[in-house]
């Protein structure tokens, strides 16, 4: 007999509103694909405001029916109650989510949003590792594991690849905001990493990094060469040396540090020498490839020992092996240095993707285990003849980055064969959000592809869905992928930011609520540092912001004496060709010229000390900048530049929300290279300075500038004053 529905529940439901009916308390809403919810509310339904980490509860009951209007997304928190009315099920509200004051308001779209995310994570890493407001980093007090509050646990466990997510995480972090404190953070990691977890073989020409160490009490360590676990269990995996690089290579591309890079290329070339399938098939064609995993005594991909009879890591391939190079490294390497060995790389491995991962004939989601030669492996460990939403997600993701650098119509068929399924099976389009491990194919009478362990969302894997359909909406501009990049982001942040204890939760469950049980109730794991959080928030405000919503952002770089040749390459991702410049350089503090705007490289000037370098990115065709010079004393000082029409009023909202929020008593507008100025701008000081505390001047107003700001009828704070 049928399962009937016969009890209440709660659950989630997010969506957009179609109609409000206040007199009655309801409004419909319809979800991402399109079926409708008729919602009713209560007494003690309440309402509030999406916040960032670092923000406070900002309540919106008493204006939640006013702001029910249609084309709105929300998300609902309620109770059903089945077969309640001759109506059908009954659906009450108990909390409803709004992600901005106007209807077509995302909070996660304003300008400094994920740089706020970026510094609080940073923040909350190097609080709990190293101490509120450090500014001295011995990673001989770091630890792997932490609580889901921050806490370290009492493991004296290190590992590499933690480690090295956190240190790609900071490094992130200054090269978004240029505080030296993350700087000097990552620095220090990435030196003890060199020098506790690398074995470096200079006769060969390799290094190779050890799994984990362990601190003894008397403060000796224990070396731990071999993975120990689950699958990897006892073998060298391929991803691990992989992302021991992560960490590295970000460093590396804000100092230019050459003991850095010395030590990349040797791993680079252990790839090569060891992983590298440089074999044929029989008929002659080259098989290609990186192996999963080598044996770590003899470094032998095809060694008996991988194949124990529990653990089957022999002539194995996967995802992780061949497609984990690309954003772990590769392409920040390739930025940092434009060198062409790297580009060849990226599109090897793309290549190989396109060539071996499509199914379709299969299932809608791509084959991600192999033998050595390429024939699908459908019976590996736990995964079996699975999927992970995820890493078709980041596939798409990757090939749109790479295809912006070596075009090819293969790369761009397969991303979006990609995004056009991934919806429809990886998903969830009532509560929004991307699952994490499915089946790949439905059994007999079967409408879904079943969860296999679970129904819980992973933080990682929705970062992999926000930025697949944030660049492909950037690069292609199809409605419906800033659709599900939207709704991607507003699970995100809506339910995987811990605003309490700080950090991003390991996972949350399909309705959102965090799961806290296990190795997922923590911040830090041998799964979990700040790599993937911080990689969100840095290219999510290149993707959605800089690209998409065409608001400058600035880079931050610190070259030691002698980096990169005297040339810094600037470019913020693989991006179409020609659709930034450089607007703005400074370099320690002095505005710098010797750069090419279009080429996006700055040449540095000669110096034996470290440079700090700072570069304002602009759309190609953008003609404002907003950016905060100097705060000092109460004051900011907020350069504006170029035609401020009405479009462009967000970027100064962006640059005056965080000087105010940073306690400024008094903001300095220098106008002198602003050569228009719309009303709209003129309307939003009055209406901000009306709400918040805070003297305004004008500085080096003239021209049109200086006519509208003495037609605005404002008080005399905002009547251009002479000079600076």
């Amino acid at each position: 007999m049928p399962n009937n529905l016969d009890f209440t529940f709660s659950d989630l439901v997010a969506g957009y509103v179609i109609s409000a009916d206040p007199a009655n308390g309801r409004f419909e809403m319809n979800t991402s694909d399109g079926r409708p919810f008729v919602v009713q509310l209560t007494a003690t339904t309440t309402a509030e405001m999406l916040r960032n980490l670092g923000e406070a509860y900002v309540d919106a009951t008493a204006q939640l029916t006013g702001m029910l209007e249609h084309g709105r997304l929300v998300h609902v928190y309620g109770l059903f109650y089945p077969s309640d009315s001759e109506a059908g099920t009954a659906f009450e509200a108990k909390h409803v989510l709004l992600f901005g004051k106007a209807a077509g308001e995302l909070k996660f779209e304003s300008p400094d949003w994920w740089g706020q995310q970026v510094r609080r994570l940073a923040d909350f890493y190097l609080d709990n590792e190293f101490g509120v407001g450090s500014t001295t980093f011995d990673y001989r007090d770091y630890r792997t594991d932490l609580s889901m509050e921050g806490a370290k646990t009492s493991s004296m466990r290190q590992e590499t690849d933690t480690i090295s997510r956190l240190v790609y995480g900071l490094a992130t972090a200054y090269l978004m905001h240029g505080n030296p404190r993350y700087r000097d953070a990552a620095v220090a990691g990435a030196n003890y990493l060199v020098d506790h977890l690398c074995f470096v073989d200079r006769s060969e020409r390799i290094a190779y990094w050890y799994h984990a160490l362990v601190l003894r009490a008397d403060g000796t360590e224990v070396k731990v060469f071999a993975s120990e676990f689950g699958d990897d269990y006892d073998a060298i995996p391929c991803y691990e040396q992989i992302y021991a690089l992560a960490g590295l290579t970000q460093v590396y591309r804000i100092t230019g540090d050459p003991k850095l890079r010395e030590i990349i290329d040797m791993t680079i070339t252990m790839f090569h020498r060891y992983f590298e399938d440089t074999t044929s098939h029989p008929d002659g064609t080259p098989r290609r490839g990186y192996y999963s995993h080598i044996d770590p005594v003899t470094f032998d991909p095809l060694s008996p020992a991988l194949d124990d009879g529990i653990r089957t890591n022999r002539d194995r391939k996967n995802w992780n092996s061949i497609g984990d190079h690309i954003p772990a490294y590769l392409i920040n390497l390739f930025l940092t240095t434009g060198e062409q060995q790297y580009a060849d790389e990226l599109e090897s491995l793309c290549d190989q993707i396109t060539e071996h991962f499509p199914d379709y004939g299969s299932s809608p989601f791509v084959q991600e285990k192999f033998f050595g030669d390429w024939s699908p492996d459908r019976a590996y460990g736990q995964q079996q003849d699975r999927a992970i939403v995820g890493h078709n997600l980041k596939i798409a993701w990757n090939l749109t980055r790479v295809n912006n650098l070596r075009p090819k119509a293969e790369y761009v068929a397969f991303a979006k064969k990609i995004a056009a399924l991934m919806p429809t099976v990886g998903m969830d389009p009532q509560r929004g959000g991307w699952y994490d491990m499915v089946e790949r194919h439905t059994g007999p009478g079967e409408r879904f592809h079943r969860l296999v362990w679970h129904d819980r969302k992973a933080w990682w894997q929705q970062e992999q869905g926000i930025l697949a359909y944030q660049i492909l909406d950037a690069v292609y501009g199809d409605p419906l992928y800033a659709k599900y990049a939207r709704e991607s982001s507003a699970f995100y942040n809506a339910w995987m930011l811990d605003t309490q204890a700080g950090g991003v939760y390991f996972n949350v469950l399909a309705n959102g609520n965090p799961f806290l049980l296990g190795g997922e109730r923590s911040k830090g794991s041998h799964s979990m540092a700040m790599y993937h959080s911080a990689e969100l928030c840095y290219l999510a405000a290149v993707y959605s912001g800089l690209q998409r919503h065409e608001q400058p952002m600035d880079l931050f770089f610190s070259p030691g004496a002698g980096a990169f040749g005297g040339v810094l390459r600037v470019a913020p991702d693989l991006l179409p060709p020609k659709t930034n410049k450089i607007m703005q350089v400074w370099v320690n503090g002095h505005e710098h010229a010797d750069f090419d705007a279009e080429a996006l490289t700055v040449t540095l000037p000669h110096s034996i000390e470290p440079q700090q370098v700072r570069v304002r990115l602009a759309p190609a065709a953008c003609t404002f900048s907003a950016d905060t010079v100097d705060t000092s004393g109460g004051v900011a000082r907020i350069a504006l530049a170029g035609s401020l029409g009405a479009d462009q009023v967000g970027v100064l909202r962006g640059q005056l929300d965080e000087a105010l929020d940073g306690g400024a008593a008094t903001v300095v507008l220098e106008t002198d290279a602003l050569v228009y100025l719309d009303p709209a701008g003129i309307r939003y000081l009055a209406t901000t300075k009306q709400h918040r505390d805070f003297r305004l001047t004008v500085t080096g107003a003239r021209g049109q500038v200086a006519e509208e700001l003495a037609a605005s009828e404002l008080d005399q704070e905002l009547v251009p004053t002479a000079g600076r």
